[in-house]
Order: C-alpha cells, then sequence, then structure tokens
C-alpha cells in the first residue's frame, strides 16, 4: 500500500455500502409507477379502443394533465425542501381574474384600467409570486407553521377571487388569453411541450446544480444543512416564490383551454395535486423524490381519469378512486421501497464489513 493512500476502514466501506444502496433505492423508486401505467394502459385499451390512439393520448390525457402538472411540480419542489404549500389552487384562481380585470373595460366588470393583455399577464405573475413571497417569509422568517399560513390563504385567495370577481364568469378574452389552449407544434398542444420543457428543466436543476443539491440537504434535515452554510430563509422564501409562478403559470393555461375564466377556477385541486405528488415518490417528510416520479404520478392520475370519462363514470367516482390510489400507493411504496432498500443498505453494510 502506498503511503500516500490511507488504508480503508470497514466502517467507511460500510458507509460506502449504505451510500450506494441508498442511491440505487432512490434511482429504483423513480421507476415504481411505470408498471402500473403500462398495466392501467393495457385496460383502457381493453376497455375502449379510442383509448390509446395518438389524438386521445396527447390532445386529452395530456392537454387536460398539464395544469395539475404544473401544481404538481410547484408543490414537489416546496415538499421536497420539507415545508407545504395549500394555496397553489387559490392561485390558480386568482392569477387568471386579476389578470382579466386589469384588461377588461369597467362595462364588462373589470377595473377600468384597460391594460393591454401582454401587462395584464405580467400583473397576474406578480401577484403570483408576491402571495409566494408572502407565505415564504411567513415560514422562513417567522418561523411560522407551513400547513395553517398556507391554509389561512388559501381561504383568503378564494374569498378574494369570488369577491373581486363578483362570482361572475369571463370570457371573450383577447387572443394573448388562450394562445396557449389554441397553438400546436408538431400536432401537440403548446401547453404539453411546456409542461415537458418545465419538468426536465426542474429535473436538471435538483440533480446537477448546487441549489437543487441544497433544497434536497434542506428538506432532508434543515439544521444540519443551516450548519453546513446553507442559507434556509432564502432558499426556502425562492421555493415558495417559484411555487406561486408556477401556480399563476399553470392558472394561466386552464383559463387558454377553457377560453374563460370562472370564479372558482381550480377549486379542490390541491388534493389531487398531493395525490400525484405522493403516489409519485415525493416524500411529505422532505428531502426526497424526484421530477420524473412526480410527472409519472401526473400521468397516471391522467389516464385513470381519461379511462373513467370514455368509460362514462360519473365524476363524483373519480375523487373515491383517487384516494384508494393513494391508499394503495402508499402501501406499495413501503413494502417494495422501504423494506427492499434497509435490506439492501444492511446487506451492503455487512459485505463491505466482512
Amino acid at each position: 500500500m502506498s503511503a500516500l493512500q490511507a488504508p480503508t476502514t470497514p466502517s467507511a466501506s460500510a458507509g460506502t455500502g449504505i451510500r450506494r444502496a441508498s442511491r440505487s433505492g432512490a434511482w429504483l423508486r423513480q421507476f415504481t409507477l411505470i408498471p402500473f401505467i403500462v398495466i392501467i394502459m393495457i385496460i383502457g385499451a381493453i376497455v375502449n379502443p379510442e383509448f390509446l390512439t395518438l389524438a386521445n393520448i396527447f390532445n386529452n390525457v395530456l392537454v387536460t394533465s398539464a395544469v395539475l402538472g404544473l401544481l404538481v411540480l410547484a408543490e414537489s419542489l416546496v415538499l421536497i425542501g420539507g415545508q407545504f404549500d395549500l394555496s397553489l389552487e387559490s392561485i390558480v384562481g386568482l392569477a387568471p381574474v386579476i389578470a382579466v380585470l386589469v384588461v377588461a373595460p369597467a362595462s364588462n366588470g373589470g377595473l377600468g384600467l384597460q391594460l393591454a393583455p401582454i401587462l395584464g399577464v405580467l400583473v397576474a405573475f406578480v401577484v403570483s409570486a408576491a402571495i409566494g413571497l408572502f407565505n415564504g417569509t411567513m415560514v422562513a422568517k417567522l418561523s411560522l407553521n407551513a400547513f395553517i399560513v398556507t391554509l389561512a390563504m388559501q381561504i383568503l385567495l378564494r374569498g378574494l377571487s369570488l369577491g373581486l370577481s363578483g362570482g361572475k364568469t369571463f370570457s371573450s378574452l383577447p387572443p394573448l388569453f388562450t394562445f396557449l389552449g389554441d397553438t400546436f407544434f408538431l400536432g401537440i398542444s403548446a401547453q404539453v411541450w411546456l409542461l415537458l420543457i418545465a419538468y426536465l428543466v426542474a429535473g436538471l436543476f435538483l440533480r446537477f446544480h448546487a441549489t437543487g443539491r441544497k433544497i434536497f440537504a434542506m428538506g432532508g434535515n434543515a439544521d444540519a444543512a443551516r450548519a453546513a452554510g446553507v442559507h434556509t430563509a432564502r432558499l426556502t422564501m425562492g421555493l415558495f416564490v417559484t411555487a406561486g409562478l408556477l401556480s399563476g403559470l399553470a392558472g394561466l393555461m386552464l383559463t387558454s383551454r377553457i377560453a374563460s375564466v370562472t370564479a372558482d377556477q381550480g377549486s379542490g385541486m390541491i388534493f389531487t395535486v398531493f395525490a400525484a405528488a405522493v403516489i409519485g415518490g415525493i416524500s411529505l417528510d422532505g428531502g426526497r423524490g424526484s421530477m420524473f416520479g412526480a410527472f409519472t404520478g401526473v400521468l397516471l392520475l391522467g389516464i385513470i381519469q381519461n379511462i373513467l370519462v370514455l368509460s362514462s363514470v360519473p365524476s363524483f367516482w373519480i375523487n373515491a378512486i383517487y384516494g384508494v390510489i393513494i391508499l394503495a400507493a402508499l402501501i406499495v411504496g413501503h413494502v417494495t421501497g422501504r423494506g427492499p432498500f434497509r435490506r439492501l443498505a444492511k446487506r451492503s453494510a455487512k459485505t463491505a464489513g466482512s
């Protein structure tokens, strides 16, 4: 052995084995839902031959899942960072309402400002970011409970949307407001492309950027991350602002798809958002998860919803089925993820130490 080469101790080898097992377990958990998606797609094809057509997959499943997908992306970032945000669904409703009110004339229920549509969109994003900044400040600076803060904001913003809009539905929107819903590239909706790009960028950021690794560290152990020099307060505020902006974009995407703004837009979506995140492997305890896993959660729920619609299943059964899926995913994740991972880690440590 070279004099410059430190001897390898059993404990160091064991630690390396455990870390390798951890990485292997995390990598495998990303693909947990793939077999289920394949099985459900086969069932869908049997139930209705129209299900597996490209038109249905791209123009129904993915388009209708685009808004949910952006919200799941936003929530997943916050969850990985160790926090919660229940106000995202209300931002989906408030952002388009604000955009319409500052653009529409007073005679059509607007505020009379009659700003250019592009300025209305910018105002909507500014409001969305401000909401995220407020949430992040309450949580990071005042150390308030994220669940309670964002629950209060969810209720407040929903009431604000209803109050400002007067409970009305706005239609006959400017072309800019329906651009994402009317635009296609290579026969695929711009909303689908935007969703895929957003997940790709977020996945690469979390995987390779130093800040992405800090988010995982903070979610896993905020005190340890803080002791290591991570500015956890600033990072937490940044996550909430990012989530607010993504939610505002999701609201504008929903508006562009339905070509209108309703007073209760986005209401109840947060439950489905958490469902997709949880079954996609995003840990509610923070510090674990991947964008690929989150996307498969969105895809799974989108496929199931599409099959149920094609099968003419009443819509009120969909939430019940989502509940069953969440429970099943938690059980499967515990059996196929944690158990084997622990055994693999112990086996690696034992092998390295022998």
